[in-house]
């Protein structure tokens, strides 16, 4: 069965620069760069209206038409405006339906852990993971079961999995996915008691300084018996 794609819609450029990407912009377009595997880059500019729809989209693979053939690229790269955080360019790369190609795709956690429900707190530590896998099969993200974990255990990349056999995982299998651990709070509180010196107090012997006798007062009744004698 035939996979369609979105067709996104892009027009090459001739002229590049600042003064160049300026007037793009001001023509409500998005310059951009389309890179090629072993070929020059293309310089070209995308509608911002039709780019926002396009990646609001449920793919992740487009469609262009390139000197009137029809090409498909991803998105490589994006840049945004560091004060209103719109989209100022975008670099894009051409994949081949037939080549498998390697990209970073959601890892997502499912269920509520056993640790978590004894009062552990969940904490994940990757959020994406590395994959290969043909462009018309790239999967919208990766799930991973957390519901078996108990307090003070983790899982890694090697306990992830996928039905998909042309899915192949290339992260690091020792990479620390997500672990359940006990409470900060709790343990130092814990750590707080043992750790608490006890003051030992010797029969006899006060604390308080008001009830020292005072060595000068012995001094001077020991003074005045000799001077009596």
């Amino acid at each position: 069965m035939a996979t369609s794609y979105y067709k996104l819609d892009i027009e090459s450029r001739e002229s590049v620069g600042k003064k160049s990407t300026k007037a793009i912009r001001r023509e409500g377009k998005i310059p951009s760069t389309l890179y090629f595997k072993g070929e020059e880059p293309e310089s070209i500019a995308i509608d911002k209206i039709k780019l926002y729809q396009a990646l609001k989209s449920d793919q992740r693979v487009y469609e262009v038409e390139i000197s009137g053939e029809s090409q498909y690229v991803m998105v490589k790269a994006v840049q945004y405006h560091p004060v209103t955080d719109e989209i100022v360019h975008l670099d894009f790369m051409r994949v081949r339906r037939s080549e498998k190609m390697t990209i970073s795709v959601p890892l997502v956690l499912t269920g509520k852990p056993i640790g978590v429900t004894e009062g552990g707190i969940l904490s994940q530590s990757l959020n994406q993971i590395e994959i290969s896998c043909f462009p018309t099969n790239v999967p919208e993200q990766i799930e991973v079961s957390i519901e078996h974990m108990g307090l003070n255990e983790s899982i890694s990349i090697a306990d992830v999995s996928t039905d998909d056999e042309e899915i192949e995982i290339l992260s690091a299998s020792d990479i620390s996915v997500a672990s359940i651990i006990t409470p900060v709070a709790e343990e130092e509180i814990a750590t707080a008691d043992s750790d608490e010196p006890t003051e030992e107090v010797e029969d006899g012997e006060s604390t308080s300084d008001g009830d020292k006798p005072d060595e000068s007062s012995e001094e001077a009744e020991s003074s005045g018996e000799g001077a009596k004698d």
